[in-house]
């Protein structure tokens, strides 16, 4: 059934299967993608939620040793530090309630609010006394130790917050990770069927159709060489009948109207002739176009390969931000340890801070430890990433050899173009002949019986023309159906 379909029809169904399988391949790709993009920001949005969670950790503290140092004190810059923590901190909190989803987190921070709320309502009233003069009664309240609580409570809370987040974290990078590696082996098992397929097709459409051009080929050179045979021979007889015969006759008047006839013939098929090498021009130009289909596929890979960049680019931000985090940990390590230098020499006043200062250190080690984490998970992510990347760019060089297949194919079509020209300078050469061998024929004068006897040689070199034409009409049909 294959043999029976026209060159035009086998180029575009071996084309079209490449441009379906690509089109199919590039929507599953571009849909898993998305799913990657959507996933990162979720992450990002976590890593916001845990930097923002360590800013109100961090402020808290602030408002505590504020507030202790201007119990201590009474230093008016010890209350300016409070009062600053304490807006800092409910910039924080209005940071982390935009970024949140669930009902835990709006209740984790709910019970933040309200304990820095609690803490700062006891903490106006020590400042009230001690505005006031009462410094013993306001040492007395603050020696109850709703200071303390305030902080263990907010470090309960903010553990656990962290906590909730961090496994939101590892559900999104896990996600991550699935897709990605989805996204991996659809890339593989595309590439590898692309390319068999690909082949299978070239293959078989090349085959079948230099098989069929060689045939024509080759029946138009024998016919040709047949017809260049007979043109000489007919050449010989006209010689003959020229040396021999005087005058014209009603026989040689039938001969010229023969000759006539042949002529016509030969003029219709340098006609036909054309008309196939017209059609041959219109199968160069189908592969032209094939080969900017090939360019456009090239295209559309290389959109691919630049997104695969800006998510490997956004994936480096994540890893920056970590670092970030992981910096922001460092220092508040330094701050705690240079804090609990300072309760140390406090002497025994400084002991509850001491506490304190080794809590914020174990909180600082633990955002660090997480930090690095998160970094060590990016750099996965980068790899796979960059196995993404080879596998678009062997996809590319697949779609250059289909460039090059698509070009040998052309070469082939001005192959089969020139041969048809030839057809047609040939036909045009045996209509001049046959012209040049009626004249001849109203001037030959020889004897009837020589003019019977060049009569017939001529009527049987004609026949053998005529023949030798209807096969070459038959030639260029064939050649005519199959482009």
């Amino acid at each position: 059934m294959f043999e029976d379909i026209k060159l035009r029809t086998r180029l575009l169904l071996g084309y079209g299967v490449h441009v379906v399988l690509f089109l199919g391949l590039t929507g599953v790709m571009y849909g898993t993608t998305t799913k990657v993009l959507g996933t990162l920001k979720e992450i990002e949005k976590v890593q916001a939620v845990v930097i923002d969670v360590n800013k109100a950790t961090l402020y808290g503290e602030k408002m505590v040793r504020s507030f202790r140092g201007y119990l201590a004190v009474q230093n008016e810059v010890f209350l300016e530090e409070y009062n600053d923590g304490a807006k800092l901190f409910d910039i924080a909190i209005e940071s982390i309630e935009k970024l949140i989803n669930t009902p835990e987190q709006e209740e984790l921070l709910n019970k933040m609010r309200d304990t820095k709320n609690d803490f700062q309502f006891f903490a106006n009233q020590v400042i009230k006394l001690v505005k006031e003069g009462k410094q013993n009664e306001a040492v007395s309240v603050f020696n109850t130790g709703k200071g303390k609580e305030f902080v263990d409570e907010f470090e309960r809370l903010s553990n656990k917050f962290s906590s909730l987040e961090k496994i939101e974290l590892e559900e999104e990078t896990q996600g991550t990770q699935k897709n990605l590696i989805i996204l991996l082996w659809l890339l593989s098992i595309g590439s590898i069927l692309l390319i068999f397929i690909s082949i299978s097709v070239a293959v078989k459409t090349t085959g079948n159709i230099s098989k069929k051009i060689n045939q024509v080929t080759e029946n138009i050179v024998n016919f040709s060489t047949g017809i260049s045979t007979t043109i000489i021979q007919q050449e010989l007889t006209a010689a003959q009948q020229a040396s021999s015969v005087n005058e014209t006759t009603t026989t040689m008047d039938e001969l010229g109207a023969s000759s006539q006839t042949t002529a016509e013939q030969a003029t219709a098929a340098v006609a036909a002739a054309k008309k196939a090498l017209s059609l041959a021009e219109e199968g160069t130009e189908a592969v032209d176009i094939s080969l900017k289909g090939m360019a456009s596929l090239s295209e559309k890979v290389g959109a691919i390969s630049q997104k695969i960049a800006r998510l490997s680019e956004q994936t480096n931000q994540i890893g920056n931000i970590s670092q970030l985090v992981s910096d922001l940990a460092n220092q508040t390590n330094m701050l705690a340890l240079n804090a609990a230098v300072e309760a140390v020499r406090a002497g025994e006043h400084g002991k509850g801070f001491t506490i304190v200062a080794s809590e914020i250190r174990k909180l600082a080690d633990e955002s660090r430890k997480s930090a690095e984490k998160i970094y060590t998970l990016v750099a996965d992510i980068q790899t796979l990433i960059n196995s993404t990347v080879m596998a678009t760019e062997a996809g590319t060089e697949n779609v250059e050899s289909g460039v090059k297949i698509s070009q040998q194919a052309a070469t082939a079509f001005n192959g089969v173009k020139e041969a048809i020209n030839n057809v047609v300078l040939n036909n045009q050469q045996i209509s001049f002949n046959v012209k040049q061998q009626a004249l001849a024929i109203t001037q030959v004068v020889d004897a009837m019986n020589e003019l019977n006897t060049g009569a017939q040689e001529t009527a049987s070199g004609l026949r053998q023309t005529k023949q030798g034409v209807q096969k070459l009409n038959k030639v260029s049909q064939e050649l005519k159906s199959i482009v």
